[in-house]
């Protein structure tokens, strides 16, 4: 892991290094592939403070950018890494979920014990009889009374002329013929 210390119109003195390198120590308990870490300390003069900013490139996720502003740079550091642990702890989190691992596991079995060649080829061959449906022709008066007996919207019929027709129910509470 790369880590760069910058410090902006400050002098980094000693004591601060080795708190920043504390610091940034502690990122590596989450055994994250950490590539670099950047920590940039800055002050802004209009707004009478410290700035303190860390760039934690992880190999094959985004890269976490966390700023942190206030009055101490001890203070501004402490608040930032605590942010960048909770960043990293819940990447962890999510890479690591134990619940989709027993999910997969369990579809990998399954997988495993189906032979998808002897499951095509029984497939191929069944063959499932089915009863054509008739439709005898109707007159529109049953329909109605169909549709007022049931929750049905619509009903879809042959008449006499032997034309398919659909009867719905319309808003107003007449019905409706096409």
């Amino acid at each position: 892991m790369n880590i760069s210390l910058v410090g902006r119109h400050i002098e980094l003195s000693d004591a601060i290094k080795d708190h920043l390198m504390h610091s940034i120590d502690t990122l590596t308990k989450y055994h994250l592939d950490l590539i670099s870490v950047n920590a940039v300390a800055s002050i802004n003069e209009r707004k009478k403070g410290v700035t303190i900013e860390f760039t934690i490139n992880i190999a094959g996720k985004n890269t976490i950018v966390i700023t942190q502003r206030d009055n101490d740079l001890y203070a501004a550091i402490d608040i930032a890494i605590d942010r960048a642990q909770k960043a990293l702890r819940r990447l962890h989190d999510r890479l690591n979920d134990h619940k989709n691992e027993c999910l997969n596991e369990a579809k990998n079995e399954a997988c495993q014990n189906v032979n998808l060649q002897t499951a095509s080829e029984t497939m191929e061959d069944e063959i499932v009889p089915a009863e054509p449906v008739l439709f005898k022709p109707q007159e529109v008066g049953e329909i109605i009374e169909k549709l007022k007996e049931s929750t049905k919207v619509f009903e879809v019929f042959y008449d006499n002329d032997g034309k398919m027709r659909v009867m719905y129910k319309r808003t107003d509470g007449k019905f409706g013929l096409y």
